[in-house]
């Protein structure tokens, strides 16, 4: 189970990384990043805001060529392995 949630958390962390890098996904900030102070008071928390494209999936009938599969039965003579007691 570790395993499974590892490689969900590993194929999502990559699909944010190629959507960024794509462009599909456009982070900008206002202000600065900026660590919170040790004190009880905080840090600064900056705006961000995320620019997703949109993407339309749409499904066309179209007559496309699909090659037609068929199977045949033939008889043939195959050898059979066997120990010398088996024989008897």
């Amino acid at each position: 189970m570790v395993r499974t949630i590892l490689a969900i958390l590993i194929i999502v962390v990559l699909v944010a990384i190629a959507a960024v890098a794509t462009g599909y996904v456009d982070i900008s900030t206002k202000g600065q990043f900026r660590a919170p102070a040790v004190a009880v008071t905080g840090g600064e928390v900056p705006t961000v805001d995320v620019d997703t494209k949109r993407i339309v999936v749409e499904g066309h009938n179209r007559t496309v060529e699909v090659p037609e599969v068929g199977t045949t039965t033939t008889n043939v003579e195959v050898p059979v392995v066997r120990t010398e007691e088996q024989r008897r």
